[in-house]
């Protein structure tokens, strides 16, 4: 996790460097600048795709949640209140409509729901090791029970999915009252970050042990026999049921939009094209919701994502900037570290597929 929070910093530095010296104010536009339409129009189907595989591990991580999940022989329940179901659902379709600056809400209730989620797993977990009901936990991988080492890999692309963001600099950056404060933005970022993740993986493999699903929130079903800890699961559960059902729009925005002007370039601004906005919308939300009943679970599409879309926008495609050097600014040491880079995402993405299709087969 720390490794790839440096290299994310290193790829941002390098956007951040060429975003400074060129015109460009976007990401698809500083792609321009180096190989023309060709470099945006990657930018934008990475970006489509990568979009579309967040709204579907949204809708899977809500169906878990409220419907319920089976691994190992183990039922997990969910809550199969219609009501709440048909809230979440009303969300996402009206908040369609919404203006696409609410999002500065919707990130503070995530970063909210983060804290006050660590907050209650860490309680939990604590009471739970002072009252010595923990599970087992193991440190190394037991590679006894057909797993290989080449199964470690398989995590990278969560993990580089989970850093992300890369698509997000140039809208911040522009927000800023200086510009130059934004690398220091990012480290605070990651810092932050790989503290979140690491203490809810702490803190989760502490009460769950072997038990514990790749979607976490699935767990908090049985875990406690008090009415108290009970309503602690629920509530941790089901209000980020509510997030996710809340954020679904915002992405959904940025999906049509892309999606829109490049299959209709020529024609009018989607906003003023109620039918073709429908239209769109509805096709989307079909295909989302289809995709997400036919996966198993979240881990499939975090490693198709961090594999191939996420993989291409965090390293590959900021580590060819840099070698093409349009500009003239990079440094040698720069062009070494691109290269680094660049191979070892090609790397790394090649084993993790390897890895998981001879799972799969």
């Amino acid at each position: 996790m720390f490794m790839i929070a440096v290299l994310v910093d290193i790829t941002v530095e390098f956007l951040l460097r060429y975003t400074q010296s060129g015109k460009s104010t976007t990401y698809a536009g500083l792609m321009a600048e180096s190989f023309g339409s060709l470099g945006s129009l990657a930018v934008q189907i990475c970006v489509m795709v990568t979009n579309l595989g967040c709204l579907i591990i949204y809708l899977i991580i809500i169906g878990d949640v409220l419907c319920g999940n089976e691994s190992g022989g183990t039922l997990h329940l969910g809550h199969s209140m219609v009501e709440l179901s048909c809230l979440c659902y009303t969300l996402c379709c009206a908040l369609c409509y919404a203006p696409i600056d609410s999002l500065r809400h919707s990130s503070a209730i995530s970063i909210l729901l983060a804290v006050v989620f660590i907050a209650i797993s860490s309680a939990m977990a604590i009471y739970a090791f002072w009252k010595g009901k923990t599970q087992n936990m193991r440190l190394l991988p037991d590679f006894a029970n057909q797993v290989s080492i080449f199964d470690l890999f398989t995590t990278v692309p969560v993990l580089v999915t989970g850093f992300g963001f890369h698509v997000n600099i140039h809208p911040i950056r522009s927000e800023l009252s200086r510009p130059s404060d934004m690398s220091y933005a990012v480290r605070i970022s990651l810092a932050i970050s790989i503290a979140i993740y690491f203490s809810i993986g702490f803190f989760g493999y502490m009460l769950f042990g072997e038990s514990i699903m790749s979607d976490i929130l699935v767990n908090f079903d049985q875990n406690s026999d008090s009415a108290i800890g009970q309503l602690v699961n629920n509530t941790v559960r089901l209000s980020y049921a509510m997030h996710l059902a809340l954020v679904f729009p915002v992405i959904n925005f940025s999906l049509r939009t892309n999606i829109d002007e490049l299959l209709f370039a020529k024609k009018p601004v989607l906003a003023k094209d109620k039918s073709r906005f429908t239209i769109l919308t509805c096709l989307l939300l079909a295909l989302t919701y289809t995709i997400a009943i036919v996966i198993p679970n979240i881990w499939y599409l975090f490693q198709f994502l961090g594999s191939t879309t996420v993989v291409c926008l965090s390293f590959i495609f900021p580590g060819a900037i840099v070698l093409r050097d349009v500009h003239g600014i990079s440094r040698r040491k720069d062009k070494v570290m691109a290269i680094l880079v660049i191979i070892m995402a090609i790397l790394t993405s090649m084993i993790a597929i390897a890895a998981n299709l001879w799972t799969v087969g």
